[in-house]
């Protein structure tokens, strides 16, 4: 979501200062949430300023370029793995710990396809999918 304009956060500021109403009155006059008035206020007095903050980012990501060269050739050897092997393979190698979801999103960024064998099974071994094991039982 965008900030405020200046031009808006000036205007809330010098109602309130000509008292042409209460917080919740001026909220609803230039609708923005009685908070967002609140925030306004507390910073212009106790900062002198009423431009937004800027932002600072998110958390940046675990996975680190090395670590997705490690993914890539990870699931290049083995499509098949599920997230949960990846990650453990990729903890191995590179002595990171994250979540499949983590791994999810790699792979996704990297645009790799973790396909199944054509049956639609995941294989156990070369050549065997768990359709070919239930007929061996």
């Amino acid at each position: 979501m965008k900030p405020y304009s200046l031009d808006l956060r000036q205007k809330i500021v010098m109602a309130y200062e000509n008292q042409e109403g209460s917080i919740r009155q001026l909220a609803k006059r230039f609708k923005v949430s009685p908070d967002c008035v609140r925030r306004l206020l507390k910073r212009f007095y106790s900062e002198g300023k009423i431009e937004p903050k800027s932002y600072s980012g998110g958390n940046q990501p675990l996975l680190q370029p090395q670590h997705l060269e490690v993914l890539t050739t990870l699931v290049e050897e083995d499509n098949d793995a599920t997230l949960s092997e990846l990650a453990q393979r990729l903890e191995a190698q590179t002595k990171l710990q994250v979540s499949n979801s983590t791994i999810s999103r790699g792979i996704k960024k990297l645009n790799l396809t973790r396909k199944k064998n054509s049956q639609g099974n995941r294989s156990l071994y070369p050549g065997e999918t768990t359709s070919t094991m239930s007929l061996l039982e």
